[in-house]
């Protein structure tokens, strides 16, 4: 009563608990209270008092990353590697330049007192300025006799491999296999009775989903961050992740979580946590992970036969926009648009050509040009394939059996001289033909070609200038230009009337260096 009495004390309170009382008093003189009435004040009695902690609706579930983390992270591992002895890159400084106690505190390789450079830990570096560079990350185990799945830039030259578990026993790992390409790397520790990751379907996965990551981000061991699933299926840009469509979340991941697990809420791997976006070398928001049906292909590939088997049919490819569908006479943008095509390919010889639009492989539909690689990618070599093409404003179907992939030779062609050119078209172009003595001499010699041959130059036109349109759509001089809206066009002639009886969108198929891209340019 001391409480109500000091609190009553107050004129705002007082006058508060008389009109309650009349209240109680008015509603006790009624004859019935109405239901409406009953519940109200059953409402406000249950009503929480202020600073009450707010409960969750019924239905609703909170994640439990607690013990996820708990029960997933015994089998998430740190792996710190040891390269070859290299002479350091940057030379002894002066103990008396201002930037010299900088350079020793934080370890700039070659720096005095650093490691790699003069004075650095023993093992490190030497009196020679040589240093052994090493690399910290993340991994998880698979199999409970040691087989450990990472990524490829975490182990790629590495003369030793450490990885220590979360009850700190170390062991020297054996590099069994990586592929590059998909950045994936398998190890094997000699252990038994190991704690393993389950593995979980990732293109059950949706924007807006719950994930959790575990990793050593700078090295703090089996480190937990949460996020969202941002998206799905998103391609890189780079031709060293072609062959996966990465899972994009907000999850913070930084420097050491390369190679962990990302878990659904199931406590199921649903990706390998692999790159980042950033301007500053640190989490800004936007991680990717590489799906782990990826990863598992990879890894039983590299265990069964020690290398990974692609497919390929032969095209090189482009993304659809919507100039470019408009130009094709598309509905939407979609599909890939072939650039390019190996005639001793499989797609040559099933008959593809250049500026069809490839809509889908065994009825699987192609959205995103960076889709095909993945898909044909994963196709054992030797299996038969219908492809669902655009051309000539409608659909075809082609069949061919998929070949091996084998790494292409790179081939460079010279730009000539930009002397007899054209004046600039409506495109602001400004090209010209080659004449008999340049194509005579060819490209320029490909260093990596043993034969040191000169690549013979495209048929086609050089571009001498671009500017307005053309420059913006990114046609660049030294491009050479094959066809215009799929008019092949060999001369300065040829190509200025393909350029008039084009409408507005006008698809160039242009020739740089070694690839072959169509631009879409709107004219004027």
């Amino acid at each position: 009563m001391h409480w109500v009495f000091t609190m009553s004390r107050r004129p705002f309170v007082r006058r508060s608990l008389m009109a309650v009382f009349a209240v109680l008093v008015f509603t006790a003189c009624q004859p019935k209270s109405s239901n409406a009435e009953s519940a109200a004040l059953a409402t406000l009695a249950q009503a929480p008092a202020a600073g009450a902690a707010v409960v969750p609706a019924p239905g609703v579930v909170l994640p439990d990353f607690a013990s996820l983390v708990q029960q997933q992270g015994p089998a998430v591992v740190n792996i710190s590697t040891k390269g070859k002895r290299v002479r350091a890159g940057a030379p002894g400084m002066s103990p008396d330049d201002p930037f010299f106690e900088f350079f020793r505190r934080f370890g700039i390789p070659g720096a005095p007192g650093a490691p790699g450079g003069r004075g650095g830990a023993p093992g490190e570096g030497d009196d020679e300025g040589m240093r052994r560079p090493g690399g910290e990350g993340s991994g998880f185990i698979v199999s409970n006799d040691g087989y450990i799945l990472t990524n490829a830039h975490v182990v790629d030259e590495a003369e030793e491999v450490t990885v220590r578990l979360t009850d700190r026993r170390e062991f020297t790992a054996r590099i069994v296999g990586l592929d590059k390409p998909t950045d994936v790397a398998v190890l094997k520790i000699e252990a038994k009775d190991l704690p393993v990751v389950r593995i979980g379907n990732p293109a059950k996965l949706r924007p807006g989903e719950w994930v959790l990551a575990i990793g050593s981000p700078f090295g703090f061991d089996n480190s937990a961050t949460a996020g969202i699933v941002s998206a799905t299926a998103r391609g890189l840009p780079g031709g060293d992740s072609n062959y996966v469509n990465f899972i994009q979340t907000d999850v913070a991941v930084n420097p050491g979580n390369s190679g962990g697990p990302l878990f659904n809420l199931s406590g199921e791997v649903v990706g390998i946590n692999s790159q980042i976006y950033s301007r500053s070398g640190g989490y800004m928001g936007i991680s990717f992970a590489i799906p782990i049906d990826v990863a598992v292909s990879v890894r039983d590939q590299i265990i069964a036969k020690g290398r990974v088997s692609r497919g390929k049919i032969g095209v090189a490819i482009q993304q659809v926009d919507a100039t470019l569908a408009e130009s094709f006479g598309l509905d939407r943008p979609r599909g890939a648009l072939v650039g390019g095509v190996d005639e001793e390919g499989p797609a040559g010889k099933a008959g593809l050509r250049q500026g069809d639009i490839i809509l889908s492989v065994n009825g699987r539909v192609i959205e995103r040009s960076e889709e095909l690689p993945t898909i044909i990618g994963a196709i054992r070599p030797g299996t038969e394939v219908t492809l669902e093409v655009w051309r000539d404003r409608t659909k075809r179907t082609f069949k061919m059996r998929v070949a091996e992939l084998e790494p292409p030779g790179p081939t460079v062609a010279d730009a000539g001289k930009p002397e007899q050119a054209s004046s600039a078209d409506r495109l602001g172009l400004v090209v010209r033909d080659l004449s008999a003595e340049e194509r005579s001499r060819g490209g320029a010699r490909d260093p990596q070609d043993p034969r040191n041959a000169r690549p013979s130059l495209p048929d086609g036109v050089l571009v001498v200038r671009a500017q307005g349109s053309a420059r913006d759509a990114g046609v660049q001089r030294g491009d050479f230009i094959l066809n215009v809206n799929g008019r092949s066009v060999k001369t300065t002639k040829e190509f200025r009337e393909a350029v008039e009886k084009a409408g507005k969108a006008v698809a160039l198929l242009v020739q740089r260096g070694n690839s072959q891209i169509f631009i879409p340019v709107r004219g004027e």
